[in-house]
Parts: structure tokens; sequence; C-alpha cells
């Protein structure tokens, strides 16, 4: 895909839109009027193609200026010398969530598309509308047969702009282009990679989350409740999320740093320590919104009187932690100072991309996420140890400003109630993923496990390579939902990496016709790789679809046996998977062995996580187990005899459908010996 053309748009505050007329010349586009100028240059490195933009007004020393406009004040129109066959966008359907549209022209794009993915005649292409120091850029829809970006500071009555349009990576599959252009933007803007960001150790255990099941009416009572109930279905839960509804609130603003009293008359504390165990709860983190709550906090109250010197006053009316590292950090330093003292060990920070809202003609918008998400994220790491998870905080100037935090939603909210939740929820993730999983580790949300989507939502939470956490009212927590997720010491079989879709899912809406398959890997044991992949009919009807090996994009190249989670069978190669509407399956890809190949641990939804070890000899195989439970393998040859942690548990093995398992009887750390010989 080749950059044939420019043209360029501004809109003054005063006059309004204007053309400015571009002369190409090597490489760049240029425009000069007066003391007007402008300045559209391509640069390739690293396989990356780039668009700068340099544009400058003239600002009267004392007469009145017309600047450019605060609303999308550039437009820059692109034309190529081939447009893609298929687009799979991804856009601010809301300032905070993105979520995938599938396109043929660029005509068509969502308004505010922030990452692009395209099917073209060489392979595939990614195009990254980029966040500068000033402003930041989206794809838009426009005239035919071009790709339209248009670009703001958020703020009107600025003179100059030199800034990125976009980052462009060409290459076989949009994997690879995704990964490739994510790179160079966070080489760009100096933020880490994934691999980069720790994952808090908290999110390897499974969780709970007051939100759906109390909403903003939660209290130390229902708190308490809710942990006995855990504790009585001996559901490992290891961390409670008090989400929103703890805070002392008037309205939409913040008046106390302390819980609401009314609510939690004695604090957090004494309950804390109350329901704190080694072998039960041992993390107990709160919510709370950027700005302190969603409208800020209350002028005049306690917390604004005691904060002030860390606070910002917009034209507004609204009072918000300062927007710069280190006036902004004594804000947050001083509330977690107090949430640490109350037992608090993590927090939810919401609301992340409301910082568009919050300094709309006050800063440039890159440079207020930039100093918030520095202030919060230090205070975070010197009083929560750094267990922070971002949320609602999916917009590029957010999510390329987090200076190290590890963990972010990825997806608008599980709602219970959504008719079609399911399905939107899984469509966000699932492709949101392919850009956001490059910086992030994708956090999937909460869900029911007493819901009539539980089995669906269970699966998806299996594959998804993020937090495993649930939200049930107190009553209703579905114990058999949980376990197929979780160990008994509370640890989730959690795999390698956001779970992404399938290559032939990339651009076509799963909602129309065929089967959605979502794709991840993980150990297989100590120097082995298998793959999983959920599949789904989204659609009205039956559908069917190939699923094999070649689904899983990162999964190295072998001979897979494919196991069919659900129906208990295996078979190799590809096979043609047929769903019922609204049906779902789960299949493990395994590398076959030689003699037997182990599928793990049944019980569980990605069986081979439970593989810590596998080892091969000449005749036998020994594996160790994460955990006790159904053991299954799949014989080649004729098993002749399995130790486990020594014992003789040969007479206890059961054979069906070419399948053999095993109840261990144990729990925890397993050793198994099996020994076979061809017949």
């Amino acid at each position: 895909m080749k950059i044939k053309d420019f043209a360029l748009t501004i809109v003054r505050q005063k006059k309004g839109e204007e053309s400015l007329p571009l002369t190409a010349a090597d490489g760049c586009w240029e425009y000069q009027g007066g003391k007007d100028s402008a300045r559209v240059t391509l640069r390739e490195e690293n396989g990356i193609l780039s668009a700068w933009l340099t544009a400058e007004l003239a600002a009267e020393p004392f007469r009145e200026n017309d600047l450019f406009a605060a609303a999308w004040p550039v437009t820059a129109e692109i034309s190529v010398d081939e447009l893609p066959s298929r687009m799979t966008a991804l856009h601010l359907h809301r300032d905070w969530w993105t979520r995938p549209v599938f396109a043929a022209r660029p005509e068509d794009l969502p308004e505010r598309t922030q990452f692009l993915c395209m099917e073209t005649k060489d392979g595939a292409a990614c195009l990254l509308p980029m966040v500068g120091n000033e402003a930041k850029c989206a794809l838009f829809p426009g005239r035919p047969g071009v790709f339209t970006l248009r670009l703001t500071a958020n703020r009107g009555g600025i003179s100059r702009l030199e800034e990125p349009l976009f980052f462009l990576a060409e290459g076989k599959t949009v994997y690879e282009c995704s990964a490739s252009v994510m790179e160079a933007a966070a080489r760009y803007k100096g933020v880490p990679l994934r691999e980069d960001r720790r994952y808090p150790e908290m999110f390897e255990y499974l969780g709970w989350c007051s939100w759906d099941a109390f909403y903003t009416d939660i209290s130390e009572d229902k708190v308490r409740q809710k942990a006995a109930e855990i504790a009585e279905k001996k559901v490992p839960v290891r961390w409670f999320l008090m989400d929103d509804g703890w805070l002392a609130v008037h309205g939409q603003k913040l008046y106390d740093l302390l819980p609401e009293k009314e609510k939690f008359p004695n604090g957090f504390a004494q309950m804390i320590r109350d329901l704190r165990s080694p072998d039960g709860i041992r993390w107990f983190g709160v919510w709370h919104a950027l700005g302190g709550y969603w409208g800020g906090l209350e002028p005049g109250s306690k917390a604004a009187l005691e904060e002030k010197e860390h606070l910002y006053a917009t034209g507004a009316g609204k009072l918000l932690p300062y927007p710069e590292a280190e006036k902004g950090y004594g804000f947050f330093r001083d509330w977690y100072e107090l949430l640490r003292n109350e037992g608090i060990d993590f927090v939810k920070v919401d609301g992340q991309s409301a910082v568009k809202n919050y300094f709309e003609n006050e800063l440039p918008l890159p440079e207020a996420a930039r100093g918030m998400h520095r202030a919060l994220e230090g205070a975070a790491a010197a009083y929560m140890d750094n267990r922070l998870v971002n949320c609602m905080g999916m917009a590029m100037e957010n999510i390329l400003a987090r200076p190290g935090s590890g963990v972010s939603r990825n997806s608008d909210d599980f709602v219970p109630g959504n008719e079609n939740g399911f399905t939107e929820h899984l469509l966000q993730n699932a492709y949101n993923a392919l850009y956001h999983n490059i910086l992030n580790h994708c956090d999937w949300d909460m869900f029911w496990t007493h819901h009539p989507d539980a089995e669906k939502h269970g699966i998806l939470r299996a594959v998804s390579g993020g937090p495993i956490y649930f939200s049930d009212r107190i009553g209703d927590t579905n114990a058999d939902a949980v376990r197929p997720l979780v160990y008994h010491d509370g640890r989730i079989t959690r795999l390698g990496r956001a779970a992404m879709p399938a290559l032939d899912c990339l651009f076509a809406d799963p909602t129309q016709g065929g089967l959605m398959k979502v794709t991840n890997l993980g150990a297989y044991g100590a120097d082995g790789k298998a793959g999983a992949v959920a599949v789904y009919n989204l659609g009205e009807r039956e559908a069917s679809a190939p699923v094999s090996a070649a689904d899983v994009f990162d999964l190295p190249a072998g001979e897979y046996v494919c196991f069919d989670w659900k129906r208990r069978r295996a078979f190799t190669g590809g096979e043609t998977v047929t769903l019922p509407a609204g049906g779902c399956g789960l299949y493990l890809l395994l590398p076959k062995g030689d003699g037997v190949t182990p599928v793990g641990l049944l019980d569980k939804y990605v069986s081979f996580h439970a593989l810590e070890s596998v080892k091969r000899g000449e005749g036998c195989l020994s594996a160790v187990l994460k955990d006790g439970g159904t053991f299954a393998l799949l014989p080649e040859a004729r098993v002749t005899r399995v130790l486990v942690d020594g014992q003789d548990r040969t007479a206890d093995l059961r054979e069906e459908n070419g399948l053999v398992t095993l109840e261990t009887g144990t729990q925890g750390s397993t050793a198994i010996l099996i020994f076979w010989e061809r017949g």
C-alpha cells in the first residue's frame, strides 16, 4: 500500500473551514500562504511508515487572532495506490471503549477509529492514528476512496502543531503488523510493552467484585455476608474488590478520602482483619474514578481543603487531581496512604478516558493524560505495589501514557441483564486485544456464575489470558461454574497472552454467519506449547467452520492432536465443527506424543495448563501436575502401568472412546509415571 497524495483542511476559531492547497515534492506535501504554513512529511524506519504534520497559523502580537479551533481543527485526506479488500476498525463507540466494525470502503469507517486492520493483496496492514505531544488523531468517514484522518488537541487557540499523524505497518498477517505498529508507538512515547509490565501476583488467583452484586448499594454487612458464603461453598477466592458505592460522596463529587460512615461505620480495617486469611481472601481492593469520583472533588469539602495544593480547578468548575506528575502524585499519595492503613492492597481506577472531558480547553489532551497517569501510577507503585487495574481507559491517549502499570480492562462492562450482552462482550474483548494486548495485560471483566451464559463466559475467561473474577449476588455463587477455571489453592488456569480472533475471523462479522473462534496458547509442561480455541456461534442459524492448529497464529510448527473438551474426543489435523445458534465449544491443540499424549486435568477447561512438566523416556512418560483431579491421556500404545506419587494406580484406569482417565485422589502437586508398550 503506497501513499499517493494528501489533502489538508483546517478549521479556524472564527473563519471556520479552509482548504490548504498542497504542493507535492520528494515525499512531502507543503502549503505556504503568507504567514501561514503546513507540511506533511513521510518517513520510513524499521519497516514502519509514518506521516508527520507541521502546521502554523500566524499569531498576531496584539491584534485579534484566528487560530486552530478546539474540535478536530485539522483534517488530512490520504489517497493510496490500492485500497484494501476488507477492513476491521476498532473505534471509540464511547469515550473510553472501542469495538469492532467490519468495513469494505474507507468512507464506511466509523467515527473515532483509533486502530485499523486491513487485508491487502500482499497480506495485511495496520494503521495507527497517532497521539503526539499536544494532539491526537483518529480516522473518520469521509469522501469515497480516501482515508480521512482528523487531529485535535482538545483545546482551541493553538497557533502551531508539530505532531505525528499515523504509523503504518505492512506484513503477512494482522498479528505481525499490529505488534510492529504498536511497538513503534511505544518506543516513540517511551512506554513499555506488555512483557515488560509486571502482572501482579494476586491476579494469578481467583477474585470476586462487588459491582454486579450490589452496584452502589454496598456495605460492611454485605461484604461480610458474601465472604461467608464463598467460604461455606469452598470457592477459593483470594481477592475481593469493593467497587463503586463505598466512597464518601455527595452526588457525583468526593467529599472525604475515607469510606462512607453510614455504609462502613468502622472503616475497612477491622473488617479486613477479620476476613483476611492465608487460606482465604488475601488481598482487598477498592474502586475509584481517576478524578477521585466521577465529578471530581466537592469544593469546600474536607477532602478538597486537605488536598488543595494537589488539585486543579478547571474553568468549568471541576476540582480534580492535578494533571502533572509531581503535584497530582501528592493527592494519590495521601489517599493511598490512608487506604493502606485501612488494609487496602490494590485499586481499580475507572473513568480514565474522561481526561478528554475533564480538561477540555484547559490543557492539550496528551499532556493532561500523561500527567494524570504519571501521578496515579507513582502513588500506586509506592503504596499498592503497583497493583492497579486501569479501567474505562481505552482511548489511545491513555494507552500510550501509562508508564508501567500492567493490567487494563479490555471491554465495556459485563451487564447481566443485557439480552445480547454476551455477543457484544465477546466481540469487544477478542478484537480489542489485537492492539491492546501489545502494551497491556488485558482484563476481560467479571461475570456471573449463576447466569444463562455462565458456561460461555467461563470458557471465554479460560482462554482470555487475563484475571478471572465473578460478581454474583449473595447466595448466587455457583461453585461448579468456577471449578473448571481454578485449582484448589485459588490459582487460575491463565494462558500466555490475551486471546484473539483466529485468522479467518479477522475481517468477517461473526454475527452474520460462520463461527467465531477465539484463540490463545500456553505452556505444555516446561518446554512445550499447546493451543486453545473457544468457538461460538453468534448468528441465528446453525453454522460450521474448520478448527485446527492453524487457528492459533503463534503456535509452534509441529503435529498436534485436537481435543474436543466438551465431547471428550480427539482428532488429528483439521475438523469441521458445527454448532447450533448460541452454541459454544472448546478445542485444545496438544503436541502429539510418541506412545501417549497427556491431556492434563480433564476437570479444567484448559486441561493442559495443569501439566507442570512432561518428560519422555523409552516406553515411559513422567508428568507433574499442578493439582489433583481427573487426569486424562490419549494413548496410541497400550498403557501397562501408572504410578501416582509412587503408588501403583493401574487398576484404577478407565478408558472410553479412546480416552484414558484416572482420578488422582490428591490435592496439590502430583507426580504421574506412565509406562506403555506397543501392541
